[in-house]
């Protein structure tokens, strides 16, 4: 039968309506901005003509305060799922130009039930966060709203993939869903995250402040570490979440998108040595050596500005995906912080997850020493190093390029913590501690008689390294499985990648462990 032609004009009315809320002048304010509205950045996400919207015509309850009057098409959020490189993922975009993109009982329903698809289908989540926050006139219902977000969150947690792009205004109880999802991508100039502004802080506190110094994007990069990426604008901040689902599986129950070459990378590569410096007190930079593994010498840095020291990463390793994990010895010496420890067992969790395999670069000295450090914890947060490995059934291969000492070579995944391969270079030195510190403790009544003492520390240092901190010691003892040129590396790596990707391991029937939060 035939539609009414009233009917028609009716629905192209409201969808009309839902999809054009903003006035010309503040859409073009925006733009002028570098900022895209809420439904660009899905059209930016999605393929073109993929995206099929739920909650089109939802419309907010409120009475009262003001509201009676107002109309707030979609309720301030775009839901829905589209195709993105291929393959499905829900996405959920707030619409700052509807009531401030507040949220409300009908904005939190539609967030939750796309999770709800999105967790019944197995597909990745992707949020854009621009909100001034609780709807203030929806009372309590606001803060239910955000509770039921959250526990989506949660119960989404290691089952589908969780990214946020913080695009706007994120504050109060807003910020703590994306802290709950597994990558933030915050955008440089539009966007601030913060539980208490800078106001607050002066009144409760007296502390002086800038938004700039608690809530901007470098400080969430550089200091809090809250998030994993800073884009330019919202077109970079999309690239971003197409970088990251490019190493991605859509589920937990799914292998990441491995694209395995038919051939092995089985060749030398002698560049890989130019990188290491011959004295052994040299730093050199271990990106340089991960750009020497990864394929055609990239790969997807996470949390770049965040405990330097440390340095983790997406790659592909003849397309393989594989997790980096891996001490900087530009940087405090590739020593474990208490900020390192934390980026790195995240990073390690995460990858667990979703099945990508995990390669670890050792060059480190040990956990950092000072006051501070073991004031601030550094127990417990080395401990979750060891737990975050311990934990993971994965693919796990280790390459020991220098330094491994003490409880530091542990948590860096030795064999003993289950490392499924383990290499190391000649240059590798093993050991509970350096020579020099092991030869002042074991050899001090000898230092200090003897007449020569430099030549008889420099005999004594040489002897310690050859007889306890070479890598054929290790070797022998079976604490590793070959001891390699570095230019073999990126094939052993490969090889070894391609026997253990059918890798099962079960574990004793649990809930879960109980990291050392």
């Amino acid at each position: 039968m035939a539609i009414d032609r009233k009917l028609i004009e009716d629905l192209q009315r409201r969808r009309a309506a839902a999809a054009n809320p903003g006035a010309a002048d503040r859409v073009a304010k925006r733009h002028a901005d570098g900022r895209l509205t809420a439904r660009e950045r899905l059209d930016e996400l999605f393929a073109r003509d993929s995206f099929q919207e739920f909650g089109l015509h939802a419309q907010h309850e409120t009475r009262g305060f003001g509201m009676d009057k107002k109309s707030l098409p979609t309720d301030g959020v775009i839901t829905g799922i589209g195709f993105a490189d291929g393959r499905p993922v829900a996405g959920f975009s707030q619409d700052f130009m509807i009531a401030g993109g507040s949220l409300g009982r009908i904005h939190a329903r539609k967030i939750c039930d796309l999770f709800d698809y999105a967790g019944r289908a197995g597909m990745p989540v992707v949020g854009f966060n621009d909100s001034g926050g609780a709807r203030i006139q929806e009372g309590v219902e606001s803060l239910s709203g955000y509770g039921q977000v959250f526990n989506r969150n949660v119960m989404m947690s290691g089952v589908v993939p969780q990214i946020a792009v913080i695009c706007g205004p994120c504050a109060g109880g807003a910020a703590y869903s994306p802290a709950l999802m597994d990558f933030v991508i915050m955008t440089r100039e539009s966007a601030h995250m913060f539980i208490c502004g800078p106001e607050v802080i002066r009144a409760v506190t007296g502390q002086q402040t800038t938004m700039a110094e608690i809530g901007s994007a470098e400080a969430h990069a550089r200091d809090s570490g809250n998030i994993h990426f800073i884009a330019e604008d919202d077109r970079h901040a999309v690239a971003l979440v197409h970088q990251l689902l490019g190493y991605l599986p859509s589920n937990n129950m799914m292998d990441p998108p491995h694209r395995p070459s038919e051939d092995i990378s089985l060749q030398d590569d002698l560049a890989i040595e130019d990188l290491i410096p011959d004295d052994a007190k040299m730093a050199f930079d271990v990106k340089r050596i991960i750009g020497r593994i990864a394929d055609g010498g990239e790969f997807l840095e996470v949390q770049q500005d965040f405990a330097p020291n440390m340095v983790v990463a997406f790659g592909r390793i003849d397309g393989v995906v594989v997790g980096f994990v891996a001490n900087q010895p530009m940087v405090m010496a590739g020593t474990l912080d208490i900020d390192a420890s934390d980026k790195g067992s995240r990073f390690i969790q995460t990858c667990n997850a979703f099945n990508i395999p995990l390669v670890t670069l050792v060059d480190v000295p040990g956990f950092m020493p000072g006051i501070a450090q073991e004031k601030g914890g550094i127990i417990r947060h080395g401990a979750k190093m060891l737990f975050a490995y311990g934990a993971a059934t994965v693919p796990k291969i280790t390459v020991i390029m220098r330094k491994a000492y003490g409880g530091a070579y542990l948590a860096m995944c030795s064999r003993d913590m289950g490392a499924d391969l383990v290499l190391a270079w000649p240059t590798a030195e093993i050991a509970v501690m350096g020579a020099e510190g092991a030869v002042n403790v074991l050899y001090r009544k000898e230092l200090e008689a003897a007449d020569d003492n430099s030549a008889l520390r420099g005999e004594l240092i040489a002897a310690y390294r050859a007889e306890f901190a070479s890598p054929y010691q290790s070797a022998a003892r079976s604490f590793i499985h070959d001891v390699i040129l570095p230019r073999r590396t990126r094939g052993a790596i490969s090889l070894a990648l391609r026997s253990l990707l059918s890798k099962r391991e079960a574990r004793p029937p649990k809930k879960h462990g109980n990291i050392p939060l």
